[in-house]
């Protein structure tokens, strides 16, 4: 498993929400307590989008086809356009109205709301509550607000959505996690490889001959006890070259890069799982639990109980 799947696959809760909304303008909604990321998509018409917790940003357009990644923000506004006050404020996952002339919002099918009238802008959103650590890690791949513009694999894979969005069959809810999915990685993937791009360096070391095989077997079985040299072997390399090649692409050593990587995941366990920190230390690759202790300590700060009491219960 490469590294962006992985963080795809530990950050991920299960059942991201997905609505449509097709509206004439003027409309605007504000998202107030903002999920960890939401992909916005315009399908249809334009739009607008503004994040309420930076006053200093200005407001970013929309196209047809365009996708937005929103993460790291507790509340922003999306509208038809950048004046248009604000009519509806989402807030723990409630609709409430600001505007008692707003008009009504019918339930047009299976998750598609609006008026669905002629001239009305057709938007999509997926919302994506991400996990702890490797939740973080695939947030750094981006700013607060990334747009991605229209192109034929986005634009392919959001009619795809589209069309499975207002179905209800055996099976749509798989369907339609796994379509949106597909929309976040071409969009992630698209916003990394844009000429002016600096994505962290373990994006671009993925792309890398080697250097990318070598983070691919870290993350396929963080807990064996790899060695640079055992690593060098895999990838046809010296010891010397591939510890040298590896650092210079990625930024820190293979086995630094590992011992970050598990405790990522022991940060994980421990605040999602009831596992003892035995069992936490032997599912990320160590046979001692007190080395596990001493390692998580240097990493965090905190022994790994410490840890797992204010991740839990915020003492």
């Amino acid at each position: 498993m490469d590294v962006l799947s992985d963080l795809l696959h530990r950050a991920r809760a299960r059942n991201a929400q997905i609505r449509q909304l097709i509206q004439r303008p003027p409309w605007s909604m504000t998202f107030a307590d903002a999920p960890p990321l939401t992909v916005v998509a315009t399908l249809g018409g334009h739009a607008s989008v503004r994040l309420d917790d930076d006053p200093q940003a200005a407001p970013v357009r929309l196209a047809a086809g365009d996708i937005a990644l929103i993460g790291g923000i507790n509340r922003f506004t999306i509208a038809d356009a950048p004046d248009t006050p604000p009519q509806v404020v989402v807030r723990g996952g409630r609709k409430h109205l600001i505007d008692s002339g707003t008009a009504a919002r019918q339930n047009l099918a299976p998750r598609t709301y609006g008026d669905g009238l002629p001239g009305a802008t057709t938007l999509l959103r997926g919302a994506y509550e991400l996990r702890g650590d490797a939740g973080k890690r695939l947030l750094g791949l981006l700013p607060q607000l990334a747009v991605v513009p229209t192109g034929p694999r986005t634009r392919a894979a959001l009619d795809l959505l589209a069309a499975e969005v207002a179905q209800e069959e055996p099976g749509q809810d798989a369907v339609l996690n796994r379509l949106l999915d597909l929309v976040l990685v071409l969009a992630l993937r698209a916003w990394c490889t844009r000429p002016q791009a600096e994505p962290p360096s373990w994006y671009r070391a993925l792309a890398t001959p080697a250097v990318g095989d070598a983070l691919r077997m870290l993350h396929e079985d963080p807990a064996h006890r790899w060695t640079v040299a055992e690593l060098a072997a895999r990838v046809g390399q010296s010891r010397a070259a591939f510890a040298a090649h590896f650092t210079g692409v990625v930024g820190e050593p293979p086995l630094t890069y590992l011992t970050a990587w598990r405790m990522a995941l022991a940060a994980d366990l421990l605040r999602d799982t009831e596992k003892t920190v035995a069992a936490v230390a032997r599912e990320v690759g160590y046979a001692d639990a007190f080395a596990f202790s001493v390692a998580f300590k240097r990493a965090r700060g905190v022994s790994p109980s410490g840890w797992r009491r204010t991740a839990v219960h915020g003492t």
